[in-house]
């Protein structure tokens, strides 16, 4: 018999209908085969969704898009609650302590002067977190404990090259993070006449790394730069596809000189709007 879940408030029918879709009596085959690996992804994909549609400012996409991220929270704590790890009351409690804990001039007595102090008081209780941790777990704490791998790339870096700073590991100002690019493009500029494919990977590797530091000097999110650097790219090329278009023309049907110079007509003539 099926259960009606109209009448139930809003969180707890979704965990309801989760509970539901994972049962092994009358649940769905798909659900009941995934675990927390082949669930990732999907996790992954849905927070980048919910970052465009803050993007494109779409609120009532934004809705649906967050709604898809919680349900894959709550996918990931029923399956956890089916092997008595944990459930989505333990996220949920968890989550409400860490965020007290790290507030205490909110919900205690400390006085924090502006949004720059909060950031670095944050920081200082992340630290004695990760210290903590590693106290736990009888292992040497490094100031790039709790950088998570699947993060990425671009971000990873910022993220790795933020921590080696906090500790002293960085250069004072610009200037030697432009030479450091010049020096990686020189290396990688010689693997290329090498062929070494092997080498010519691991310095394209060393070249990017440095231009997230460059990002990082300049104060700027290389994730999102590359992001609207994309999007720039892509407004520019439907142009420029949509201007041969009306001559009968692919891009295949001009030689990349001739290409270039439609490129630079576009990026001439390109607004805002277009």
């Amino acid at each position: 018999m099926n259960q009606d879940l109209s009448d139930l408030p809003p969180m707890s029918r979704l965990l309801s209908i989760m509970a539901k879709l994972r049962d092994p009596d009358g649940g769905c085959p798909w659900d009941l085969k995934q675990d927390f690996a082949s669930i990732a992804p999907y996790t992954i994909e849905e927070a980048y969704e919910v970052a465009d549609a803050i993007a494109k400012g779409e609120m009532g996409n934004l809705r649906d898009e967050l709604g898809d991220l919680l349900l894959q929270v709550v996918f990931h704590a029923q399956m956890a609650h089916e092997q008595d790890a944990f459930d989505f009351e333990d996220v949920a409690g968890a989550i409400s302590d860490k965020m007290i804990k790290r507030h205490p001039h909110v919900f205690g007595t400390d006085q924090i002067d502006g949004a720059g102090a909060q950031t670095i008081a944050w920081e200082e209780q992340k630290a004695f977190e990760r210290a903590k941790l590693a106290e736990q777990e009888s292992r040497e704490l490094s100031a790039l404990d709790g950088v998570a791998t699947a993060l990425p790339a671009l971000t990873r870096a910022l993220k790795l090259q933020n921590r080696a700073a906090r500790v002293g590991f960085d250069w004072p100002d610009v200037a030697p993070v432009l030479a450091k690019i010049v020096e990686e493009t020189a290396e990688l500029q010689a693997e290329m006449a090498a062929g070494n494919s092997e080498a010519m990977a691991e310095e394209m590797g060393d070249l990017l790394f440095s231009v997230v530091n460059l990002a990082r000097h300049l104060k700027l999110d290389p994730e999102a730069a590359l992001r609207a650097g994309n999007d720039k790219f892509e407004k520019r090329f439907r142009l420029l596809e949509r201007d041969l278009a009306a001559e009968g023309l692919v891009p295949n049907d001009l030689s990349i000189g001739k290409l270039e110079k439609i490129w630079q007509d576009v990026k001439k003539r390109e607004t805002p709007d277009t």
